[in-house]
């Protein structure tokens, strides 16, 4: 039996609003013969279901076993197409690819003069968008059509479109040179995570350089810099240049904003330019810039012109909530931040299909530092044990690896000695099957492991030794990450001077007001 998860009409269906509901059933029924079309009752069975059930659709006697893979696979297509022709849908790169679709039936008609009317309209529209792959394609849809009806009219037309088809692919070429190296780079992130030696550092930044295309940035259109801009950003990520990070995704950000019709046009790249941005902020601690970001980006979102969709709809929900809690996170506000937590898991409820497993950890992750921060350990823990006791996540291991030691620091915090025992050998376990430890969890691990041997009166100065050890990796090029999953530096400093550790933080924010 197919489950709710992978059957992939059923999740088609579960998507639409009640608006594209309505619209669909208008559009099956816009002729009396589909009344009773068995895909429009098939259609109405799974709207009604609350789980996929192959077995409910052949009892209900709409279609036998052997023809609902094909009656499937019709109503699936049929929604999409209902889907297309709603005005929701109907961007400009939606448009221009209808008028080309129009001019190719023009053109199997053999009206060659109104199909390239409707070319030249398409074609200008393209490359007004930056939609060069298609425009592209509607050239040499053109060089096709010229071969057989000859515009006598116009003179040189022939080295027109041979110099427009040239000037296309030159741009195109470059483009995917640049995207791809974006999205080799990514992969790289993906595969080995950041730079961990001066080797690591050295073998990616030869292939950045092998793989960089030669180009005059002053001849680079939107979509050229946007690529580019990409690929610089995710080589800083790389090697934990955050300054960079901060230029790159500025740059990425400020071309949205320099041509604004792209933000409605490419909303998904608009969103997460601004979220990479924000992150960098986050990472270099400009505050005062994180906020005029959050709430520039915030207005544009709430603005009408802005696209409305399942998918805009979900990035904006986790790039606001994250960015929310990190600007707590930047103020030492943990308290002022907890009203996040029921907006964030209600969000997390209503998108739970539509969010993969490793941002949904990501959430609890940062709720769990929320409540740590707040003092509230055991709280701090439940989230903590979400992520740890996740059998069906593949996720990176960096962070799974903080949400056990920080569910350690928590432990010991809370008193509970016996399940901090018990956590110390889960996680030794855990972090022999890891490669790529770091120095600080080293460290963090060595002294909550001999915590047990510290008499009460020498604990100030354990802490005083573990605040030295770890302070000399704050800024290494290769250890400082730790500090941002986990602000090791600042508990400890509220231990040695026994205050609250949000009281620290709020302390060194206001160094970073600038």
């Amino acid at each position: 039996m197919t489950s709710y998860q992978k059957d992939t009409l059923f999740i088609l269906v579960k998507s639409l609003s009640k608006s594209e509901k309505r619209q669909f059933k208008l559009y099956v029924n816009r002729l009396g013969v589909n009344a009773d079309a068995k895909f429009l009752a098939l259609f109405n069975l799974l709207d009604k279901m609350h789980r996929y059930s192959e077995g409910e659709i052949l009892k209900s006697g709409i279609v036998k076993k052997q023809q609902l893979s094909n009656l499937k696979a019709h109503l699936y297509k049929q929604i999409l197409v209902s889907l297309r022709l709603n005005p929701v849908n109907q961007n400009v790169r939606v448009q221009i690819r209808e008028q080309l679709d129009f001019a190719t039936i023009l053109y199997h008609k053999g009206l060659y003069k109104q199909s390239l009317k409707l070319l030249d309209k398409a074609k200008s529209m393209a490359i007004e968008n930056q939609e060069k792959v298609v425009a592209y394609e509607i050239v040499e849809f053109e060089k096709i059509i010229e071969t057989q009806y000859i515009t006598r009219s116009i003179s040189g037309r022939a080295d027109e479109l041979a110099i427009q088809a040239k000037e296309l692919s030159i741009q195109n070429v470059l483009t995917s040179k640049l995207s791809n190296l974006s999205l080799q780079l990514y992969g790289i992130m993906l595969k080995f995570g950041y730079v961990k030696s001066d080797e690591e550092y050295k073998w990616i930044t030869d292939y950045y350089s092998a793989h960089m295309p030669k180009f005059k940035l002053s001849e680079l259109d939107f979509r050229e810099k946007l690529w580019l801009y990409k690929a610089q950003l995710w080589y800083s990520f790389l090697i934990q240049d955050f300054l960079s990070c901060y230029k790159y995704s500025l740059k990425w950000v400020e071309l949205f904003y320099e041509n604004e019709q792209m933000i409605y046009l490419n909303p998904v790249f608009f969103l997460k330019g601004n979220n990479y941005l924000l992150e960098s902020m986050f990472y270099v601690k400009y505050r005062s810039g994180f906020e005029e970001t959050l709430d520039r980006l915030e207005a544009t979102i709430n603005n009408k012109k802005f696209p409305k969709n399942d998918n805009i709809e979900v990035l904006a929900f986790l790039y606001i909530c994250s960015n929310k809690l990190n600007l707590h996170f930047l103020e030492g506000s943990f308290e002022d931040g907890l009203y996040l937590e029921e907006e964030i898991v209600d969000g997390l409820k209503q998108y739970r299909d539509k969010i993969d497993e490793h941002h949904i950890m990501v959430l609890y992750y940062k709720i769990a530092c929320l409540h740590f921060g707040n003092g509230d350990n055991k709280k701090c823990i439940s989230y903590l044990k979400k992520i740890i006791e996740n059998k069906n996540l593949s996720m990176r291991e960096d962070l799974m690896c903080f949400a056990r030691v920080l569910s350690l620091v928590a432990h010991y915090e809370a008193g509970m000695d016996y399940h901090l025992e018990v956590q110390l050998k889960s996680t030794y376990k855990f972090l022999l099957k890891m490669n790529d430890l770091h120095e600080v969890q080293k460290e963090m691990i060595k002294f909550l492991k001999n915590l047990g041997e510290i008499y009460p009166h020498e604990l100030k100065d354990e802490f005083k030794k573990l605040h030295k050890t770890l302070k000399k990796y704050e800024d290494h090029p290769y250890e400082k990450r730790a500090f941002l999953y986990l602000d090791i530096i600042s508990w400890l400093e509220s231990k040695i001077e026994n205050r609250p550790v949000a009281e620290i933080i709020q302390e060194k924010a206001k160094q970073f007001i600038r």
